[in-house]
């Protein structure tokens, strides 16, 4: 197993590349779209948890609903229509 140590980025080489030594070009182009991937989730994940609190959902239901696949328009509108919430999250997860 091989350690990658990241470079420090020193004034000289600015507008230079940010890969580690070990790491290629299509590496670090795969690391670069996760990371954006997760940052999009990231930034979905809290809308929905927004969302869902709105609707009256408990912190804790709110962030495993917010973290699920669970569909937000179901989470939402059974809460709207009367559905405690614990019970909303049991039949959505």
């Amino acid at each position: 197993m091989r350690c990658r140590v990241s470079r420090v980025r020193s004034p000289h080489r600015a507008g230079r590349d940010s890969r580690t030594e070990d790491e290629s070009p299509v590496e670090n182009a795969m690391t670069q779209i996760a990371e954006h991937e997760q940052s999009e989730r990231a930034k979905v994940e809290g809308w929905r948890l927004h969302v869902l609190m709105e609707a009256g959902y408990p912190l804790p239901l709110a962030e495993r609903l917010a973290h699920s696949e669970a569909d937000l328009h179901a989470a939402v509108e059974l809460v709207r229509r009367g559905c405690e919430p614990k019970i909303a999250a049991e039949i959505l997860l």
